[in-house]
């Protein structure tokens, strides 16, 4: 007995230690062990500088908490998880969990507060074994530092999406979400944009989310091309302080003088996102007395300086099967009136094919009278962000458009070999001047033939960035007041942005994948019994019988 008296002593001597030396160890080198076979888990680089760099305490209040269906639950878990992973890099990070309408008595105002700061409520059913209720939750979070807050949408919005999948994707925009959320708030402004105006492009008000948005990580100015007339070169120094021009949906020509400026903007590195409608066809000249509008190509004097950085905005209009729904007055006017919806095939619903991090896991994007870009052959490297679906294919112009067409039948014959054009394309490379071996429309002595590595995004389609307006206030990028749906224009527009902007490699967080495996509710419910007692009771039996088996083992060696 004495002798296995001191062998235990001298076992527990050892453990302690062995735990103390791991400790004073773990002091100086910090290494966490992610096991998950996607490594979910296992920060990016560009999040661990972002999560580092914190030096005061950011506060994280989570609102994803209640009574919610499995689904959620994962959604909750997989939340809690990664802020804890953040916390163990830095613990100026401090998060924390709250329901929000957990007092009864408070809920209606607090609804209506979250609902101005734009954190809007979902409405979910709880389905627990055939008894159903309803539920609101807010998978919102929001985050401060110092007198800085921003705040972070938990889950995606895909249309048409079950629970399941808009979960998957939500726990895969998780790390991106946060990461972009901190450095949005921890980073002081540092890029310049300039929202070119002076050709008819969109009033402020026409843009006023998307500008909302930009100024919370970027300076944003308007630049108006007027100057150019009288002193070009002074206007084309002035555009060179910034670091991307925005060309949101001009009307009106551009001059020789106002390209070159532009031009020569791009050839010293200046980014540039084009948002352009090469057709004149919008909703606002449908509603009339016809229902009909005349669809005709816009004359805007840019398509050799497109040309020459290597696309072309056809003269077109795609025409799609994959489109969004508009609604329509139907039945006798007055108080039998009645509104359906219709899908409107000059309006197409574009979701993303290509795993490009700017577009991966995004949501469906709204177009309205888009054109088919084509692209050309030079140095440029292109890569197509969006297209149309299969079933689309390109309308010739002039040509008549009515609303009469919500109802024509077509076949899929229609559209053989017609399809997947692109609306969005990312040109990567160095660009030449379209002044190059040409008569200058002004004299610069600063002109440049040639320019640096550079990168330029271009949109058939000026109204992507237009907000709708209720009552004089503008609304959401990509809400539509009629159907009540929120497309992802806003996020491909800010990713465009932070695609062109960012020199941290954000962006490339998006292309992470998490397989995460849920339960077949379905299968779950015929076999309950089963499931309660695979979930449940094997793991109470299992530690049952290792309780009795050590018993057994520890009497065994001891009665010797």
């Amino acid at each position: 007995m004495k002798t296995s008296k001191k062998q235990n002593l001298k076992s527990l001597f050892i453990v302690i230690i062995v735990l103390i030396a791991i400790n004073v160890v773990s002091n100086f080198y910090f290494k966490r062990f992610d096991l998950t076979h996607d490594k979910r888990y296992t920060l990016s680089e560009t999040s661990l500088n972002i999560i580092k760099s914190i030096d005061s305490p950011l506060y994280v209040d989570v609102f994803l908490e209640g009574n919610f269906p499995p689904e959620f639950k994962r959604l909750q878990n997989e939340t809690r998880q990664l802020l804890e992973e953040f916390t163990a890099y830095n613990p100026n990070i401090i998060f924390q969990f709250v329901n929000p309408i957990e007092k009864e008595e408070e809920r209606l105002a607090v609804m209506k507060e979250f609902h101005a700061n734009g954190l809007q409520a979902l409405n979910i059913t709880v389905d627990d074994k055939g008894k159903q209720t309803q539920e609101v939750v807010f998978p919102w979070a929001v985050a401060n530092y110092g007198n800085k807050g921003t705040k972070v949408s938990l889950l995606k919005n895909l249309m048409g999406a079950t629970t399941e999948q808009k979960v998957i994707s939500s726990v895969q925009h998780l790390e991106f979400a946060f990461a972009e959320a901190f450095n949005k708030i921890t980073k002081e402004k540092q890029k310049k944009i300039a929202v070119i105006k002076g050709n008819g492009e969109l009033e402020d008000i026409q843009i006023a989310d998307f500008i909302r948005s930009v100024r919370e990580s970027y300076y944003i100015g308007t630049f108006t091309l007027d100057s150019v007339a009288k002193e070009p070169q002074k206007s084309l120094e002035a555009l060179k302080k910034y670091d991307l021009a925005i060309i949101a949906k001009p009307t009106e020509k551009f001059t020789e003088e106002e390209k070159e400026v532009l031009d020569q903007f791009i050839i010293n590195g200046g980014k540039s996102l084009w948002l352009i409608d090469n057709i004149t066809a919008n909703y606002e000249d449908l509603y009339n007395e016809t229902g009909s509008l005349l669809a005709h190509q816009t004359d805007l004097n840019l398509t050799d300086m497109l040309f020459k950085y290597g696309i072309r905005i056809n003269p077109l209009l795609v025409k799609d099967e994959q489109a969004t729904p508009i609604k329509l007055a139907t039945g006798k006017q007055g108080s039998e009136t009645q509104y359906e919806q219709y899908f409107w095939k000059f309006s197409p619903f574009v979701y993303p094919s290509t795993n490009h991090p700017l577009v991966k896991n995004m949501e469906g994007i709204k177009f309205e009278f888009p054109s088919p870009i084509e692209l050309l052959k030079n140095d440029i490297k292109k890569t197509v962000l969006l297209s149309s679906s299969e079933y689309s294919r390109p309308i010739g112009t002039p040509s008549e458009i009515s609303l009469d067409m919500v109802t024509e039948e077509t076949k899929p014959e229609d559209y053989l070999g017609k399809g997947l054009m692109p609306l969005a394309v990312l040109l990567e490379g160095s660009f030449s001047s379209m002044y190059k071996n040409r008569v200058l429309p002004f004299k610069d002595p600063t002109f440049k033939n040639d320019g640096l590595a550079n990168k330029m995004i271009v949109i058939s389609d000026g109204d992507i960035i237009k907000n709708q307006i209720d009552k004089g206030i503008p609304l959401e990028l990509g809400f539509d007041k009629w159907t009540n749906n929120l497309y992802g224009n806003k996020e491909f527009l800010m990713n465009c942005v932070n695609y062109l902007l960012d020199d941290t490699g954000l962006i490339n967080i998006r292309s992470k994948d998490v397989d995460l495996p849920l339960l077949d509710k379905e299968k779950v419910y015929q076999n309950y019994t089963w499931a309660q007692m695979i979930t449940v009771g094997l793991p109470m039996i299992l530690l049952a019988i290792f309780g009795i088996l050590f018993t057994f083992l520890r009497k065994r060696a001891y009665s010797k």
